[in-house]
């Protein structure tokens, strides 16, 4: 059997959500995947109390409430999921239970914080009873190596008979020289680190790269070895199939430096960090005293492995309330579907030759 996984990232910035934020373009509901599985980075600012103490999630109901109703529209009232002018609904913003709505075409199975990195995993509800074994792991290789302002929010999961595995992570920053091998580094602890705890003697996959069919996704941090000033010449001449040259990521895949045999689509749309926020214009065209520099790049990416994975779209979304856009893609994926009936069949003794 094949279904349709859409796998979404977004690094918010620390931003909580206006209750009528449309973010269908990002979930593409035009085309209706059987799987959503949504990756949140800086749901929370990356302050002291948020890495050191209890991370805040006040703003994690009100995006789950936003999912849920961008999935489930047809199933609710047009006044209780879309205002243009009126003020914020207070149950807009609240996320009721998942059984809630008795007969909503989807469904919440999994939801995970880890500081800023957020994992929400939604699927259609013919689909529920046939996933299990669900089990996350997150891994924090942030300050000193260890805490969670970044790292990764792993999701392991059965469907049918197939192993999936779903990596959400925010890798470390910089732009300086080297910096490129700071997130090799983190990769490869992500990879050494996340483990899926099973009974003894369980053939469960307990490691990322056990799994027959795994994404990785999110704010991965690598950057373009070229001037800012030259970037924002080919963003503007419409010419960033140039720039794909000098990405970061891409060079380290093709070396086989970092994610050695993964995938990823042709990306045919501009830069997706840095942006000023609420605004069109990357971060620096209106320089301001004391600023850091930042160049524009394609930090929020989507990478797969495994046999069985078709990717059908790649692209990002113009929701401005970042410094980063929201980047999606939509897998068509093979999954071994168990027919006990003809299990059944196969095994019945028969009378022939009697």
């Amino acid at each position: 059997m094949t279904y349709r996984v859409m796998i979404g990232t977004w690094n918010v910035a620390g931003k909580s959500p206006y209750s009528d934020l449309e973010i269908d373009e990002w979930l593409r509901t035009k085309e209706p995947a059987d799987m959503y599985v949504i990756g949140f980075q800086e749901v929370v600012p990356l302050n002291a109390g948020n890495v050191l103490g209890v991370a805040d999630d006040g703003p994690i109901p009100k995006w789950e409430a936003i999912i849920r109703r961008t999935l489930n529209k047809s199933m609710l009232p047009k006044e209780k999921y879309r205002s243009y002018s009126a003020p914020p609904s207070p149950d807009l913003m609240t996320s009721p239970p998942d059984d809630a709505l008795s007969h909503a075409r989807y469904v919440r199975i999994v939801s995970k914080q880890m500081v800023g990195i957020h994992v929400s995993v939604w699927v259609c509800r013919r689909l529920r009873r046939h996933v299990n074994n669900l089990k996350v792991s997150p891994v924090g290789v942030g300050v000193m190596g260890w805490l969670g302002n970044k790292g990764s929010v792993s999701i392991s999961m059965s469907l049918f008979q197939t192993w999936l595995c779903f990596v959400c992570s925010h890798l470390a920053s910089g732009q300086k020289e080297g910096d490129h091998q700071k997130r090799n580094l983190n990769v490869q602890d992500i990879i050494q680190r996340t483990h899926f705890p099973s009974a003894m003697g369980s053939d469960h996959p307990q490691a990322i790269l056990s799994h027959d069919r795994i994404f990785w996704f999110g704010d991965l941090n690598y950057r373009l070895n070229m001037p800012a000033a030259e970037i924002k010449e080919f963003i503007s001449r419409k010419q960033c199939d140039v720039l794909i040259d000098k990405d970061q990521l891409r060079e380290e895949l093709q070396s086989g430096h970092v994610f050695n045999g993964w995938n990823e689509g042709l990306i045919n749309f501009p830069p997706t960090y840095k942006y000023e926020k609420n605004s069109n214009r990357y971060f620096g065209e209106q320089p301001r005293e004391g600023e850091k520099k930042r160049s524009p790049a394609w930090c929020d990416r989507i990478l797969w492995s495994g046999k069985g994975i078709n990717q059908l779209s790649y692209w990002r979304s113009e929701v401005t309330l970042s410094d980063h856009r929201p980047v999606s893609a939509i897998f068509s994926v093979e999954v071994e579907v168990f027919n006990h009936d003809k299990l059944q069949k196969a095994l019945k003794p028969t009378n022939v030759g009697r």
